[in-house]
């Protein structure tokens, strides 16, 4: 069952000891579509569909996930849903409107309820919702009125696409059939209006980082030498749940030892060993918003000097980053400044020479050794969220710090990580509640019951 935003799953009315989420004001996705309506060319037609139900293997299907940008402009989590927004059209009927899947006896009883008109309605604030079967008819009667037709495109840097998706084909399909139309862009424009976040989704994103500290907390209590790593994710995952997200923000890396030096671990099937640390990337989504936060910890419950050493390091820098992470200042020139900070603390780490280091040149590659990814992406519907890129940062984007040390001869790896919105004066730390100082990290363990 697929429902809308925060509220449950079908996006029926419910009572709040049956609701997953508190439901989201319509208000929200209706200023949303007003934002895009305002970048749109004159005589403009918007298509965009949610995305497929991809299949595994026989006749097994992976859980939905809607598409982030259908989602952004209306809440709703149901596959087979089409919104159409043409603001010139003539006929103010024709302004707005969504396309949702009909449902039927057969489906309720195998799938659960869908999305009634009247809900999608109330949940979306679009007034016109028709079925999902009437949207070839309807598209062959607009878009000849149209001059600009915007798709959507995954545009995002980082994207690597085996897999064709449903705006993909619809792209083929609607230019094969209107070939002279003026084809635009509609990534650009939704990459701009998703930079920068919503007084409403701060408070989900807070939530979700809420529910993510619960769950270190709890594994706090539970790591010692002899459990093992897929222990540990099933006790954060055991939280999460039972707080009301639908699980992790992403794949969970849970590594110990040297499996900490592997960036994206997934495997999470070691024991862990008394004397090594266990680096934790996992955290929950609420909502569909996601946290992201990476934790270290020793796995006796004790740094030794060695790792003390390291883990302040990196800490250091979260710091530090934090300090110049903020409006006005570009990724490439931040990140260079984090591998400046970077190489000092290599240097007191005794893991480069300071001569040395003084005569690399710019790529900086005895830093990049210890530190190879970078310090920083954007977090909101997607973890490592939509951006327009180049665009420098400014007061009221989401951003993750996770700077990390990851000395392979030495078994050993570091990464923090916390979630930060930029703002005029300061950024204000979404995670500020979650245990960070080796410290507190110590006395939190040794409190614990044996």
């Amino acid at each position: 069952m697929r429902g809308i935003g925060l509220g449950s799953r079908s996006g029926m009315a419910c009572t709040p000891c049956a609701v997953r989420y508190e439901p989201i004001n319509p208000e929200f996705f209706i200023r949303n579509r007003d934002r895009l309506r305002s970048l749109l060319k004159p005589n403009s037609i918007v298509i965009l569909r949610a995305n497929d139900i991809y299949p595994t293997n026989a006749d097994g299907t992976m859980a939905f996930k809607q598409n982030t940008d259908l989602f952004y402009l209306t809440g709703v989590d149901q596959e087979e849903t089409v919104l159409v927004m043409m603001p010139d059209a003539v006929d103010p009927k024709d302004r707005e409107l969504l396309f949702v899947k009909e449902t039927s006896e057969l489906i309720a009883i195998w799938e659960g309820d869908k999305l009634t008109k009247e809900t999608a309605r109330a949940n979306t604030g679009i007034e016109r919702v028709e079925w999902s079967s009437l949207f070839e008819s309807s598209l062959h009667r607009l878009v000849p009125q149209a001059d600009h037709i915007y798709l959507l495109t995954n545009e995002h840097l980082r994207a690597s696409v085996a897999v064709e998706t449903a705006n993909d084909r619809f792209i083929k399909d609607c230019q094969r059939r209107y070939p002279l139309h003026r084809y635009e862009r509609l990534a650009q424009l939704m990459n701009r209006l998703r930079i920068t976040k919503d007084p409403l989704e701060i408070g989900i994103l807070q939530k979700a980082c809420d529910i993510t500290e619960a769950g270190f907390r709890r594994v706090l209590g539970f790591i010692k030498p002899g459990v093992t790593e897929w222990e540990i994710e099933a006790e954060f995952l055991h939280e999460f749940v039972r707080r009301g997200s639908r699980g992790f923000a992403y794949g969970p890396i849970i590594g110990c030892g040297k499996s900490a030096c592997v960036l994206h671990y997934v495997e999470n099937d070691k024991v862990c060993r008394d004397g090594e640390m266990v680096l934790m990337d996992v955290a929950a989504e609420y909502a569909g918003w996601n946290s992201d936060l990476t934790r270290t910890v020793p796995i006796n419950g004790r740094f030794t000097p060695r790792q003390r050493q390291v883990y302040d390091a990196v800490l250091r820098v979260v710091r530090g980053a934090n300090a110049i992470l903020r409006p006005g200042t570009r990724m490439l020139e931040y990140q260079k400044q984090v591998i400046e900070m970077m190489e000092g603390e290599l240097i007191g780490l005794g893991l480069i020479d300071a001569k040395a280091a003084k005569e690399q040149g710019p790529d900086k590659l005895l830093v990049k050794k210890y530190f190879m990814h970078g310090t920083s992406h954007h977090l909101g519907l997607d973890v490592h969220d939509v951006f327009p890129p180049h665009e420098p940062f400014a007061e009221g984007m989401v951003f993750t710090i996770e700077p990390g040390i990851y000395i392979r001869e030495e078994g050993l790896g570091v990464r923090l990580e916390n979630d930060v919105l930029i703002g005029t004066d300061g950024n204000f730390d979404l995670m500020r509640n979650i245990p960070i100082e080796a410290d507190e990290i110590e006395a939190l363990m040794a409190a614990q019951p044996a």
